[in-house]
């Protein structure tokens, strides 16, 4: 038999509070009626945002959760969120940090559209960089591109769904947020 035993406390986490007023709505969200899965191998020698975003754009996908499972790129480039010392927002990305060619650990990654209602893809990652360090960031898909070997991604179609990014009165910063996708005309906002 298991015999469990209590872990201790830990601290609070760390709160971050925004320099916005707080939205009266937390987590928002859309149901999508279906959802299709894909697994994708994203071609050699492309940015990472065109080897995702074109197979996807032809299977009629236009929002989508993906899940990246490794592989090598090229060329690396990615942000991190350092606290902001304007005070303007809690953080702000660094600008771009070149990694060389990496090896991509594990990553994460949304299809949405910018503020233009153009395709875009936002991507976390874990990688081990050119010196041989592991690092993680939001990396720069437009600059990014995938070395010799397809990289594997499993996406999850959100049909009737459109992530776009949109200002966030709470954070000042641009944020990816769901909206029906029969909503673009009426609640289009610029960033």
């Amino acid at each position: 038999m298991t015999e469990f035993t209590h872990a201790l406390a830990l601290p609070r986490p760390r709160t971050l509070v925004h320099p916005g007023p707080v939205g009266p709505i937390r987590i928002e969200h859309r149901h999508a009626n279906q959802g299709r899965h894909f697994r994708l191998g994203l071609a050699p020698g492309r940015t990472l945002q065109d080897a995702i975003i074109e197979p996807l754009m032809l299977l009629g996908v236009h929002a989508a959760s993906m899940t990246i499972l490794g592989g090598r790129l090229a060329k690396l480039l990615y942000c991190v969120a350092p606290p902001d010392p304007t005070g303007e927002r809690v953080a702000n990305y660094t600008r771009p940090i070149d990694a060389g060619a990496a090896t991509l650990i594990f990553g994460n990654a949304t299809l949405g559209k910018n503020a233009r209602g153009e395709a875009i893809v936002h991507c976390h990652a874990t990688f081990v960089c050119a010196d041989g360090n592991v690092r993680g960031g939001h990396v720069v898909v437009d600059r990014s591109t995938v070395a010799d070997a397809p990289i594997a991604v499993l996406a999850t179609s959100l049909d009737g769904i459109e992530l776009r990014i949109t200002h966030d009165e709470e954070t000042h910063m641009p944020l990816m947020r769901p909206f029906a996708a029969n909503d673009v005309e009426e609640t289009n906002h610029a960033v």
